[in-house]
């Protein structure tokens, strides 16, 4: 192979969008040019953020984007839903300076998806070790693939970075053809409380879907009334900004599906759920009353509701979340991979993640002998 040339451009947002999109596909929207240019443009990430947007990018012959990477050099640990806080105290407590890190993610979206865009795949390996010469030329402490695709971990790991593994709750469709088809599935007494929760949690309440045109400034003001109320009460300061909501109306309305409940006609819920390929990914919500059973309502039944109609395969509805369980949501894993330069560092978690991979894989198995499907299925 000849020669090949990899640039850090100073946004996504500065990057052809035709380009950057042959490269990240049309399957996942969180590594779309729109998304991660909507963050950009609304000051989500940037400025003082501690999220500074510097992607990869390599070209072909043309001049035209052939690889890339969402690459953010990181002042801080938040948003990222990859703990290594402990990490940074320990390499701290040494006497280095943890930050500033590389991220390669998408910003605040625990959403597993491809972290190097390839539209030539023979490209992957000088990508990964573009990334690693901008750590050591820099001095940095590390860097972090986050919430990689399975496909794409084999590519980190042949270059060496050390992978971790963790675990999410989605929802498979397994051809449904409705609610009804779902709940044959599980147990009797877990499809009993799913119907009654579903019924409380509904009761003198409207629910509707907006997408595309029906999609209004209005509509957006609400939604960030109640992206603000669960933000302050999960990590103290939100992360997007009011302007993020306006433009991802604009740039990507027909790939938001944002579902309100109305009390009398008004809002008082909503979830905001992004559309895949084959995938509804569930993001935010919040409400600004307390019903019992609502979250549960909007934020997974509703999501499986919609995922059978369109026939998408799957639900992934964020991260964490036990009680995702009892909802039929099973236990998947997921992965991230890290490149950490100092030998003795590397070592130390290495050891770590050894450990916390026997742990959670224990943790997955338990819990997939507990999912409410029926035994034997």
């Amino acid at each position: 192979m000849t020669d090949v040339v990899v640039r850090v451009a100073n946004g996504v947002a500065d990057l052809p969008r035709d380009e950057w999109d042959a490269c990240a596909g049309l399957d996942n929207p969180f590594v779309s040019w729109d998304f991660l240019a909507a963050l950009e443009r609304s000051g989500s990430v940037g400025g003082a953020t501690g999220w500074q947007p510097l992607p990869l990018v390599i070209d072909d012959g043309n001049g035209r984007i052939a690889a890339a990477a969402p690459l953010y050099a990181k002042s801080h640990s938040q948003g990222e839903y990859v703990f290594d806080h402990g990490w940074a105290d320990a390499w701290e407590r040494a006497g280095g300076h943890y930050y500033p890190k590389i991220q390669i993610a998408a910003p605040f979206s625990p959403v597993p998806g491809p972290r190097l865009l390839l539209r030539d795949a023979a490209l992957a390996p000088a990508l990964i070790a573009g990334i690693e010469t901008l750590v050591e030329r820099n001095r940095l402490s590390s860097a972090h693939a986050t919430f990689i695709a399975p496909e794409q971990v084999p590519l980190f790991e042949a270059a060496g970075w050390l992978i971790r593994e963790d675990s999410q709750f989605h929802w498979t469709n397994r051809g449904y053809g409705g609610f009804e088809d779902f709940l044959a599935d599980l147990s009797s007494e877990k499809r009993k409380n799913i119907r009654k929760e579903r019924r409380r949690a509904v009761e003198g309440l409207e629910i509707v879907h907006l997408s595309g045109d029906q999609l209004t400034e209005a509509h957006w003001d609400i939604f960030w009334d109640f992206y603000q109320d669960t933000g302050a009460r999960k990590w103290g300061r939100p992360y997007l900004t009011r302007a993020f909501f306006s433009i991802l109306g604009e740039t990507m309305a027909d790939r938001v599906l944002l579902m309100l409940a109305l009390c009398d006609g008004r809002p008082i819920a909503g979830a905001l759920n992004l559309v895949g390929g084959d995938t509804l990914y569930g993001r935010y919500w919040g409400c600004v009353e307390d019903v019992p059973n609502l979250h549960f309502e909007l934020c997974y039944y509703q999501a499986i509701d919609v995922a059978i109609a369109r026939g998408l395969h799957k639900v992934e509805a964020g991260a964490q979340g036990g009680h995702k369980l009892a909802r039929g949501y099973a236990p998947e894993p997921t992965w991230s991979a890290h490149y950490i330069p100092n030998a003795g560092f590397r070592r130390a978690i290495a050891g770590f993640l050894a450990a916390e991979r026997e742990e959670v894989q224990r943790d997955r198995q338990w819990l997939a002998q507990r999912t409410p499907f029926r035994k034997g299925d």
